[in-house]
Protein backbone atom coordinates (compact mmCIF):
# COMPACT_ATOMS: atom_id res chain seq x y z
CA UNK A 1 0.00 0.00 0.00
CA UNK A 2 1.37 3.66 -1.09
CA UNK A 3 2.20 6.20 1.49
CA UNK A 4 0.88 9.95 0.73
CA UNK A 5 3.69 11.48 -0.24
CA UNK A 6 6.41 8.97 -0.33
CA UNK A 7 9.10 9.18 -2.50
CA UNK A 8 11.33 6.34 -3.22
CA UNK A 9 15.22 7.07 -4.14
CA UNK A 10 16.88 4.62 -6.44
CA UNK A 11 20.77 5.36 -6.31
CA UNK A 12 24.34 3.81 -7.06
CA UNK A 13 25.60 2.49 -3.60
CA UNK A 14 28.81 5.15 -4.14
CA UNK A 15 26.57 7.63 -2.72
CA UNK A 16 24.40 6.05 -0.01
CA UNK A 17 27.02 7.57 2.78
CA UNK A 18 25.94 10.99 0.93
CA UNK A 19 22.05 10.53 0.60
CA UNK A 20 21.89 8.91 3.75
CA UNK A 21 23.48 11.99 5.49
CA UNK A 22 21.52 14.30 3.65
CA UNK A 23 18.15 12.24 4.52
CA UNK A 24 18.92 12.77 8.00
CA UNK A 25 20.17 16.28 8.12
CA UNK A 26 16.79 17.07 6.07
CA UNK A 27 14.48 15.10 8.25
CA UNK A 28 13.05 13.05 5.39
CA UNK A 29 11.22 10.89 7.14
CA UNK A 30 9.16 9.96 4.25
CA UNK A 31 12.29 9.23 1.81
CA UNK A 32 13.19 5.43 1.24
CA UNK A 33 16.46 4.62 -0.30
CA UNK A 34 17.64 1.67 -2.13
CA UNK A 35 20.83 1.29 -3.31
CA UNK A 36 22.17 -0.34 -6.47
CA UNK A 37 25.76 -2.01 -6.13
CA UNK A 38 28.32 0.42 -6.59
CA UNK A 39 30.76 -1.93 -8.58
CA UNK A 40 27.94 -1.77 -11.18
CA UNK A 41 30.29 1.53 -12.73
CA UNK A 42 33.23 -0.85 -14.28
CA UNK A 43 30.24 -2.91 -16.27
CA UNK A 44 27.87 0.57 -16.79
CA UNK A 45 25.91 -1.46 -19.82
CA UNK A 46 24.64 -3.28 -16.88
CA UNK A 47 22.93 -0.10 -14.71
CA UNK A 48 19.66 0.55 -17.00
CA UNK A 49 18.61 -3.08 -16.40
CA UNK A 50 19.06 -3.01 -12.77
CA UNK A 51 17.38 0.69 -12.12
CA UNK A 52 14.78 -0.82 -14.08
CA UNK A 53 14.16 -4.05 -12.41
CA UNK A 54 14.00 -1.65 -8.99
CA UNK A 55 11.41 0.92 -10.60
CA UNK A 56 9.24 -2.46 -11.61
CA UNK A 57 9.47 -3.50 -7.97
CA UNK A 58 8.35 -0.33 -6.40
CA UNK A 59 5.66 0.54 -9.04
CA UNK A 60 2.73 1.64 -7.27
CA UNK A 61 4.32 1.77 -3.84
CA UNK A 62 5.21 5.42 -3.72
CA UNK A 63 4.10 8.32 -5.26
CA UNK A 64 7.73 9.67 -6.66
CA UNK A 65 10.40 7.54 -7.82
CA UNK A 66 13.79 9.57 -8.49
CA UNK A 67 17.13 8.08 -9.55
CA UNK A 68 20.38 8.89 -7.93
CA UNK A 69 22.57 8.25 -11.23
CA UNK A 70 23.80 10.43 -13.47
CA UNK A 71 24.22 9.02 -16.65
CA UNK A 72 27.38 7.17 -15.81
CA UNK A 73 28.67 5.53 -19.17
CA UNK A 74 24.96 4.14 -19.89
CA UNK A 75 25.51 6.21 -23.03
CA UNK A 76 21.95 7.52 -23.20
CA UNK A 77 20.21 4.47 -22.53
CA UNK A 78 19.10 5.22 -18.66
CA UNK A 79 18.03 8.63 -20.01
CA UNK A 80 15.45 6.23 -22.42
CA UNK A 81 14.16 4.19 -19.98
CA UNK A 82 13.74 6.87 -17.53
CA UNK A 83 11.91 9.12 -20.19
CA UNK A 84 9.50 6.45 -21.03
CA UNK A 85 9.13 5.77 -17.26
CA UNK A 86 8.66 9.78 -16.23
CA UNK A 87 10.92 9.37 -13.92
CA UNK A 88 14.10 12.27 -13.08
CA UNK A 89 17.83 11.52 -12.24
CA UNK A 90 20.58 13.54 -10.89
CA UNK A 91 21.75 15.84 -13.63
CA UNK A 92 25.25 15.70 -15.65
CA UNK A 93 27.15 13.04 -17.09
CA UNK A 94 28.76 11.05 -13.65
CA UNK A 95 28.74 11.81 -10.38
CA UNK A 96 32.36 13.92 -10.13
CA UNK A 97 30.40 16.63 -12.72
CA UNK A 98 27.36 17.00 -10.09
CA UNK A 99 29.67 16.67 -6.99
CA UNK A 100 31.78 19.49 -8.18
CA UNK A 101 28.50 20.82 -10.16
CA UNK A 102 29.07 22.16 -13.80
CA UNK A 103 31.07 24.93 -14.05
CA UNK A 104 33.56 23.91 -11.83
CA UNK A 105 33.77 20.43 -13.58
CA UNK A 106 33.84 22.10 -16.84
CA UNK A 107 37.19 24.56 -14.88
CA UNK A 108 39.08 21.32 -14.00
CA UNK A 109 38.22 19.25 -17.57
CA UNK A 110 39.46 22.46 -19.47
CA UNK A 111 42.82 22.77 -17.34
CA UNK A 112 43.68 19.06 -17.72
CA UNK A 113 41.71 16.56 -20.06
CA UNK A 114 43.80 13.57 -18.55
CA UNK A 115 42.48 14.19 -15.22
CA UNK A 116 41.52 10.95 -13.11
CA UNK A 117 38.43 11.94 -10.32
CA UNK A 118 37.97 10.10 -7.19
CA UNK A 119 35.26 10.92 -4.53
CA UNK A 120 35.13 10.18 -0.93
CA UNK A 121 33.55 6.70 -1.84
CA UNK A 122 36.23 6.12 -4.59
CA UNK A 123 38.68 6.75 -2.20
CA UNK A 124 38.38 5.19 0.50
CA UNK A 125 37.78 1.98 -1.51
CA UNK A 126 40.03 2.40 -3.93
CA UNK A 127 42.20 -0.72 -4.02
CA UNK A 128 38.90 -2.07 -4.67
CA UNK A 129 37.05 -0.58 -7.27
CA UNK A 130 40.15 0.28 -9.26
CA UNK A 131 43.18 -1.82 -8.25
CA UNK A 132 41.47 -5.21 -7.74
CA UNK A 133 38.13 -4.05 -9.65
CA UNK A 134 40.01 -3.78 -13.12
CA UNK A 135 42.37 -6.45 -12.02
CA UNK A 136 45.69 -4.61 -11.58
CA UNK A 137 46.34 -6.29 -8.48
CA UNK A 138 46.65 -9.74 -10.95
CA UNK A 139 48.23 -8.42 -13.96
CA UNK A 140 50.35 -4.92 -12.87
CA UNK A 141 51.54 -4.47 -16.09
CA UNK A 142 48.82 -3.10 -17.59
CA UNK A 143 48.53 -0.19 -15.07
CA UNK A 144 50.43 1.71 -16.94
CA UNK A 145 48.81 1.37 -20.07
CA UNK A 146 45.53 2.15 -18.62
CA UNK A 147 46.73 5.21 -16.95
CA UNK A 148 49.05 6.23 -19.69
CA UNK A 149 46.64 9.22 -21.03
CA UNK A 150 46.18 10.44 -17.55
CA UNK A 151 48.05 13.28 -16.19
CA UNK A 152 46.46 14.64 -12.70
CA UNK A 153 44.22 13.18 -9.80
CA UNK A 154 41.75 15.28 -8.88
CA UNK A 155 40.12 14.15 -5.27
CA UNK A 156 36.43 16.09 -4.74
CA UNK A 157 35.83 15.19 -1.19
CA UNK A 158 32.22 15.79 0.31
CA UNK A 159 33.99 16.20 3.65
CA UNK A 160 36.79 17.14 5.53
CA UNK A 161 38.89 14.56 6.46
CA UNK A 162 42.37 14.41 6.65
CA UNK A 163 43.26 10.69 6.46
CA UNK A 164 40.97 10.54 3.19
CA UNK A 165 43.12 13.32 1.37
CA UNK A 166 46.25 11.40 2.68
CA UNK A 167 44.35 8.05 1.08
CA UNK A 168 44.17 10.07 -2.07
CA UNK A 169 47.59 11.62 -2.32
CA UNK A 170 49.07 7.87 -1.79
CA UNK A 171 46.46 7.07 -4.74
CA UNK A 172 47.89 9.93 -6.94
CA UNK A 173 51.58 8.75 -6.35
CA UNK A 174 50.97 4.98 -6.80
CA UNK A 175 49.67 5.70 -10.59
CA UNK A 176 52.62 8.37 -11.09
CA UNK A 177 49.78 11.34 -11.28
CA UNK A 178 49.82 14.81 -9.96
CA UNK A 179 47.76 15.48 -7.09
CA UNK A 180 45.03 18.33 -6.71
CA UNK A 181 42.49 18.67 -3.93
CA UNK A 182 38.86 20.05 -4.57
CA UNK A 183 36.51 20.23 -1.36
CA UNK A 184 33.09 19.77 -3.47
CA UNK A 185 30.75 19.29 -0.57
CA UNK A 186 27.81 17.63 -2.04
CA UNK A 187 27.42 19.99 -4.90
CA UNK A 188 24.58 19.40 -7.14
CA UNK A 189 23.44 15.90 -6.07
CA UNK A 190 22.17 18.49 -2.64
CA UNK A 191 20.51 20.85 -4.70
CA UNK A 192 18.79 18.49 -6.80
CA UNK A 193 17.28 15.76 -3.97
CA UNK A 194 16.13 18.98 -2.03
CA UNK A 195 14.54 20.03 -5.21
CA UNK A 196 12.68 17.16 -6.20
CA UNK A 197 11.59 16.65 -2.56
CA UNK A 198 9.91 19.73 -2.21
CA UNK A 199 7.78 19.45 -5.88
Amino acid sequence: MKNQGSILIIACGALAHEITTLKRLNNWEHVDLQCLRADLHNVPQKITNAVKKQIDRARGKYDKIFIGYADCGTGGHLDALLKAENIERLPGAHCYQFFATQRIFNEISEAELGTLYLTDYLTRHFDRIIIQGFGLDKHPEIEAMMFANYKKLVYLSQIWNADLVEQACAAADRLGLKFEHRHTGYGDLQTSLEEMVAK
